[in-house]
């Protein structure tokens, strides 16, 4: 059938309860066309997208609604209950990350379809309440007073508590990286699970994440108190309150304290045995840790923490290898394991020497040498280890190079540290309101590497089964033999 599209189709949709008689198509062409397949005659056309429409959503509970993605940073809703011949802007993001965001996928939860994902420029991906923004705007057509407001009293486009976002923890920190290599981040899909309760986003330029929606986990590197060395600005030897760093703005209100580890009460770490067959594959681990396999060694650990999850000694072991491969993002993985190692154990040496080197490769140079001050302390048999005066140098160097760029900065009036996520352009300036959204972001549950697209946005990934099956196999007899098999259920 000829859709009346001049340009490449990236989303075809069927519109709910029209017994796959209605077609939705989005288009590079900018336009949104809707077709009825009985007479195969295009019966709408929308134009208002100004750039590229890279996806199309619907809704069961929505049977006359649908909803578009584009490159020109905005999600319209369209009702083809209406006579009008347009649509209306759900969500503008740029008033909120400038002009130069694009708007790449969104998906309705199929548990509520009020629950909106997008996915868009940077590594954020965000949640939308569709039913409390259009509350919103209508509570502010009806009062008398919505056109009349000064800049301190001003409408916000969205109300407190519409938007929710999510990342990757290390993803913020390490967008120069990404940068300099030529790879863009941008979530170039996302889709809810079949009971609503998780997202899956595949992020380009990176790996696959899966963020649980239930589990209400800040990013670690979000919680580290604000350091001189790796936050703010500094500006003529002085620090400066208005800076970001690290994805994060100096606004957050954090205990100096935030970061501090548990006190050990001994140096010597509990020995917790584990039954035999886990012992077999911590052992199997170890060995593929010493032949450098250190994929091999992940997914043993992997398999061995599944079954043992409050054992330290695994978590541990886990960050080792973590460290060791060096694929984007495994340094944060490792680091997310040595919290929880020493969570479990206190008195994990290695944890807590790996915490301060995780620190470090992570770009949080100050954090990673009151982290290496902390270790020294509670362990000083190790305190002039090669080890730590290895890291103590690399931190020394990177910390001496970071003042003297910021001196150089500041003496030309300059300013700021690694991470500048704000701009003095107009055109990709990001708002404070975005900033405070960014700032109470949720972390991921689990990362799938393997995959790393690195050039185009059509790029999915995906369910495959429900996770009730997955449930209720763990509750059957034999569920550790089968664990390998059905592990594979998730994606």
């Amino acid at each position: 059938m000829h859709t009346g599209h001049t340009a490449n189709i990236f989303s075809v949709k069927f519109l709910p309860h029209a017994g796959d008689r209605i077609l939705i198509t989005g288009a590079a062409d900018s336009k949104v066309h809707v077709h009825d397949l009985t007479v195969k005659e295009t019966i709408h056309m929308f134009g208002d997208h100004t750039n590229r429409v890279k996806r199309i959503a619907t809704a069961p509970m929505w049977p006359n609604t649908f909803w578009s993605a584009a490159e020109d940073g905005l999600i319209r809703q369209y009702d083809l209950r209406e006579n009008s011949k347009h649509s209306e802007v759900l969500i503008d993001l740029t008033e909120y990350c400038g002009q130069l965001v694009e708007a790449k996928c969104l998906t309705v939860n199929p548990q509520d379809n009020n629950c909106l994902a997008v996915g868009a420029s940077g590594p954020f991906v965000r949640l939308y309440d569709i039913r409390m923004i259009h509350n919103h705007r209508k509570s502010m057509k009806q009062s008398p007073s919505a056109g009349v407001h000064t800049f301190c009293d001003r409408q916000k486009p969205l109300p407190d508590g519409a938007a929710q976002y999510y990342v990757a923890g290390h993803l913020p920190v390490k967008l120069p990286d990404y940068n300099n290599r030529l790879r863009v981040l941008v979530a170039t899909y996302v889709t809810f699970s079949p009971n609503g309760t998780e997202l899956l986003v595949n992020m380009g330029g990176e790996q696959v994440y899966l963020f649980d929606l239930t589990y209400k986990q800040r990013p670690y590197t979000f919680l580290l108190p604000r350091k001189c060395h790796s936050s703010g600005e500094v500006q003529n030897g002085k620090m400066s309150t208005n800076g970001v760093s690290n994805g994060v703005s100096n606004g957050l209100h954090l205990h100096s304290n935030g970061f501090r580890l548990p006190e050990s009460r001994g140096h010597v770490s509990p020995q917790v045995e584990l039954p035999p067959y886990l012992e077999r594959v911590k052992q199997q681990a170890n060995e593929a840790f010493a032949c450098q396999q250190w994929t091999q060694a992940i997914q043993l650990y992997s398999k061995a923490v599944q079954r043992a999850p409050h054992n330290a000694m695994l978590y541990g072991n886990r960050a080792a290898a973590y460290m060791k491969r060096k694929w984007d993002g495994d340094h944060y993985d490792a680091l997310r394991d040595c919290l929880k190692a020493i969570s479990l154990n206190p008195c994990h040496l290695k944890a807590h020497f790996r915490l301060a080197r995780c620190l470090f490769e992570l770009k949080y140079v100050a954090e990673a040498l009151e982290c290496l001050d902390d270790f020294k302390g509670k362990f000083p048999e190790q305190a002039h280890s090669s080890a730590c005066d290895a890291l103590g140098r690399d931190i020394t160097a990177a910390l001496f190079s970071k003042n003297d760029g910021e001196e150089k900065k500041g003496a030309g009036g300059g300013g700021g540290g690694p991470v500048r996520l704000r701009s003095t352009s107009r055109k990709d300036s990001i708002s404070e309101d975005e900033m405070v959204l960014r700032e109470r972001s949720y972390d991921y549950q689990f990362r799938y590497c393997g995959h790393c697209n690195t050039t185009t946005d059509i790029k999915e990934a995906n369910f495959f089964g429900r996770s009730e099956a997955l449930k209720r196999r763990r509750a059957q007899p034999g569920w550790q033999q089968e664990q390998r098999s059905v592990h594979r259920q998730w994606l």
